[in-house]
């Protein structure tokens, strides 16, 4: 069979069901024909599709390189839409008499772009946002698109937090204080009396319902923020002292960031509308009731409640959420609030890609190989060599056991001096070659030994990425949380190569080693031979929540290029804004350098070897012009 052969009878469609974009795309995501992976769109009755190949090619032609970060409004708007309708079918459905306004976290995402984009898409929605800190909540003073738009203030909160927040309420503008700690309410008690505002007030509680998953932590008894029963009873009885209990309008909760299983999700909707009841039956008016986020996203496409996953759809959700409350209130005779959810995940994850080029493969593979060892080849080498020309499948656990042995005494020899480097060279091309054909004889055995069930996984090359693990997918790294990753193009031809990703970051951390798997992890990824006359791009999907703003400066690698896009009516694509990531400058700004003063130190040293006759002066000229176009280049590799 020719390699033509090969390449006819695997399909886009064969690339579709390896990667599993069908499973975690939510319908944004495909293959073309071409082998291209394209974003779906809906215009009107239709639906139109763009390659990322045609978008990179783009990218390229206005002079800008990899990596890049593209955002996509379409996808943006869509999840804002069918958030709000979802909900909005779940309260007919279940005779829900109060309404749903949602809140985005802009800790999720608080890049510029993706905040003007969430307030003037949710405008027709009356979206609001959801503020944690004084910057935040600036942010959301000056973004708000309406005085109908909630504002959630959440965080610890001092005085100018508190003051900024009456003003707004002073403007006419619904802006609601979370007490998250006992010593909040005083401050807010405080300060509304000095400017003569009243204040919208909510409460946070801790639950005693848990859900699994990576945030577990943020719900529960045990969880930073939040109120206990007594501290909640405590604030009731304050504000009533104060003749302030009016202002006590919002209970509020939070479970966590990704919830896997909505049986955790009914579980702590059930409780909390248990508090509220109580809290109206305490006299409070109520009205709010914030179910904060935990709208998961499903990253491996498996539909389970694995961690990276999740065992329910939107409208699954939706429903869950509003028919319990409606069976609590109804059954205590307590009038339907506004409903609200924190949503931030599963608003702008999918928005966001982060497109690379690889710069370069390390093979874990043997070289070519002798017909015979030199005369001269130590004990060990020609005992490693025999288990090569000795393995057949009925020995193949024998074989495995010997060449692990050999290979580590011949290591250690070397390590004393007892073996010439050639050796050595000679004596890892032979293990290599061993460890390929045993591992290429597993498929043929009934049993698989247990040493050697996952040596298939571990034979893999390693794909050098034009990017900063650290800097652009932070939540890898530091919570092992994995993003579906693949080739955007070549998926017409089947990638008959395996292999991690490394940065270009000089660190061992920086690396992907964890894949998406259905209900499970993988240690590589299928990818294409590098071809030396084409770049090979790749794209990391479902990356719009936090980690554009969690990122670090890892050996100064900065932000990379921002190229937001929005599909038009024809089906083609329009380049709405397009961002310069970080230069050298910058970043060197950011730790305390000054690049014009660095420019004339190194100007000193280059005249310093003039006058030591190392360089000429037009070797000076050259080596400044060379210094200074680096300095104000991008921080990433450029080809």
């Amino acid at each position: 069979m020719t390699k033509q052969d090969v390449l006819q009878r695997w399909s886009s469609k064969d690339s579709a069901d390896l990667y599993g974009i069908k499973d975690w795309g939510a319908g944004y995501f495909d293959l073309n024909a071409k082998g291209e992976v394209v974003v779906l769109a809906k215009k009107g009755d239709r639906q139109v599709d763009v390659s990322l190949m045609d978008v990179i090619k783009g990218i390229r032609e206005r002079g800008m390189n990899m990596p890049v970060l593209l955002r996509i409004e379409n996808l943006l708007d869509n999840q804002i839409s069918l958030l709000n309708d979802s909900f909005r079918k779940a309260m007919k459905q279940t005779g829900y008499r109060g309404r749903y306004q949602g809140v985005f976290p802009i800790k999720v995402n608080q890049q510029a772009q993706v905040i003007e984009e969430v307030t003037r898409f949710g405008a027709r929605f009356d979206h609001g946002l959801e503020a944690g800190s004084k910057a935040e909540l600036i942010i959301a003073l000056a973004m708000i698109p309406s005085p109908q738009s909630l504002i959630v203030c959440n965080g610890y909160k001092d005085e100018k937090f508190v003051d900024l927040g009456l003003y707004a309420v002073q403007m006419g503008y619904k802006c609601f204080f979370v007490v998250e700690t006992p010593s909040e309410l005083s401050i807010i008690m405080e300060r509304s009396e000095a400017l003569g505002v009243e204040p919208l007030i909510g409460v946070r509680l801790k639950l005693s319902s848990r859900a699994g998953g990576h945030w577990q932590d943020s719900g529960g008894e045990g969880s930073i923020f939040g109120l206990t029963t007594n501290q909640m009873v405590d604030v009731i009885d304050t504000l009533r002292q104060a003749g302030k209990l009016h202002c006590l309008q919002l209970l509020h909760y939070h479970l966590g960031s990704q919830i896997p299983n909505i049986r955790d999700i009914r579980q702590a909707v059930r409780e909390t509308a248990r508090f509220y009841a109580d809290m109206v039956r305490e006299g409070a008016p109520m009205g709010y009731l914030d179910l904060g986020g935990g709208l998961a996203v499903d990253y491996d496409g498996s539909k389970t409640n694995f961690v990276h996953s999740r065992n329910y759809g939107l409208d699954e959700y939706c429903s869950d959420v509003m028919e319990v409350i409606v069976e609590v209130l109804n059954e205590h005779e307590v009038e339907h609030p506004t409903v609200i959810t924190e949503s931030g995940r599963a608003t702008v994850a999918y928005a966001s890609v982060l497109l690379f080029n690889v710069l370069d493969t390390n093979r874990f593979e043997p070289g070519p190989m002798p017909d015979r060892l030199p005369e001269d080849s130590p004990e060990m080498l020609e005992n490693l060599w025999f288990v090569r020309k000795s393995l057949n499948l009925k020995n193949i656990q024998e074989c495995y056991n010997d060449a692990i042995y050999y290979r580590e005494e011949i290591c250690e020899q070397f390590r004393l001096g007892t073996i010439t480097l050639r050796q050595r060279a000679l004596a890892d091309n032979v293990f290599i070659d061993i460890i390929h054909r045993i591992a290429a004889s597993l498929d043929r055995i009934k049993r698989v030994p247990r040493a050697l069930e996952s040596l298939q996984t571990v034979l893999h090359d390693i794909y050098y990425a034009n990017m900063s693990v650290f800097q652009s997918l932070p939540d890898a790294w530091a919570i092992d949380q994995i993003f579906p990753i693949m080739p955007v193009h070549r998926l017409q031809e089947e990638p008959e190569r395996r292999a991690i990703l490394a940065d270009i970051t000089c660190d061992s951390d920086g690396k992907i080693d964890k894949f998406p798997d259905i209900h499970d992890v993988r240690t590589s990824i299928p990818v294409h031979a590098l071809s030396a006359d084409e770049e090979y791009y790749m794209g990391v999907f479902l990356v719009g929540a936090y980690q554009e703003t969690l990122g670090d400066l890892h050996n100064l690698l900065g932000d990379t290029n921002v190229v937001s896009i929005r599909i038009n009516e024809k089906g083609g694509h329009d380049f709405v804004q397009e961002i310069e990531g970080d230069s050298i400058w910058d970043v060197l700004t950011y730790v305390e350098y000054e690049p014009k003063g660095l420019i004339s130190r190194f100007r000193n040293k280059a005249e310093d070897a003039v006058q030591s006759s190392t360089i000429t002066v037009a070797q000076r000229r050259q080596i400044m012009k060379a210094f200074e176009e680096s300095i104000r280049g991008y921080t990433y590799f450029e080809r």
